[in-house]
């Protein structure tokens, strides 16, 4: 597959969003706001968030909603940024939604029933008007939260935990016809399923299902996943990281096929352009955001492309 280069010289972009004029709004984590990229490459500020802005989605009032982790310390070594450990000056996970017009930021979500968030990742949501999100956790040099994902309003009126325990959850899509979650992990490879019964509530497997998911698929070798978008086929293309490049599994589990790419942390893919044919990727070690035609449209997204 044939990419062309779209930006550079972002600091960790993710979360990107492709819009309807053209141009791409993203976050860039280490340098921690949420940003516009204009069709010509040009990067413009709209919002310093502090802490670790990450997965990003455009909500039902025309903002932007924002997982942020808190923040990351970072290393950079052979022209490689990559996040390390929770960071220093670490401020707590939040969910937050950002006026795109006027850059004013405002915290929505801190905890769920007493229980703080760590490092929320990854956003996607419902025509009902809600989200579902991904907490993956912080990692401390001896220890490491246990993630969940949970189901919020936009109004910032209501937050409920849906799945726990998760190892490293990070990428969340919907199928189609919403009536599927799924949700990626990081750090086993591991892409799961649960059918919805109504918006926030999941139906569940039996142990020896963990967490009640349902098995889609692990990959083998030395990959891991991180975020992901579904396209309007019903496939799940999950941003893959270490052997860099997009996986794409059908819903069953039964085909998976992976685009590789030269940067090991291809976090991110959203679609767009005309009839969503038109792939962007975040290349984050590198700090690129790159581009290419994909061979199915994208699904369009509730309050983006519908």
């Amino acid at each position: 597959m044939q990419f062309r280069e779209i930006a550079s010289g972002l600091r960790f972009p993710e979360g990107p969003i492709a819009m309807p004029d053209g141009s791409v709004i993203l976050v860039e984590i280490e340098r921690r706001t949420l940003s516009r990229v204009s069709p010509d490459g040009r990067v413009s500020v709209i919002a310093e968030t502090g802490g670790g802005p990450n997965g990003a989605a455009m909500g039902p009032d025309g903002k932007c909603y924002i997982c942020n982790n808190g923040g990351f310390d970072f290393v950079e070594e052979r022209g490689m940024l990559r996040p390390h450990l929770q960071a220093s000056d670490y401020s707590g996970g939040r969910i937050e939604r950002v006026d795109i017009e006027t850059g004013a930021v405002e915290v929505l979500y801190t905890e769920c029933g007493g229980n703080p968030l760590k490092g929320p990742n990854d956003l996607v949501f419902d025509s009902q008007g809600g989200f579902y999100f991904t907490d993956l956790g912080k990692v401390r040099p001896r220890e490491q939260d246990r993630g969940a994902v949970y189901y919020a309003k936009a109004d910032g009126s209501a937050i409920t935990e849906v799945v726990f325990p998760a190892v490293t959850p990070n990428g969340v899509g919907l199928s189609p016809d919403e009536k599927t979650l799924y949700v990626a992990e990081t750090e086993p490879g591991r892409l799961w399923a649960w059918p919805i019964k109504r918006p926030g509530e999941l139906e569940k497997e039996l142990w020896p299902s963990v967490n009640g998911g349902r098995l889609v698929t692990g990959v083998p070798g030395y990959k891991r996943f991180d975020s992901l978008a579904v396209d309007s086929a019903g496939n799940i293309c999950v941003g893959t990281l270490m052997e860099g490049g997009i996986t794409v599994v059908a819903p069953d589990g039964s085909k998976v096929e992976h685009i590789p790419t030269d940067d090991p942390y291809a976090t991110n893919i959203c679609f767009g352009g005309p009839d969503l044919r038109t792939a962007f990727i975040t290349l984050s070690t590198g700090g690129r955001l790159v581009a290419a035609e994909w061979p199915r449209p994208g699904l369009p997204l509730n309050y983006l492309n519908m």
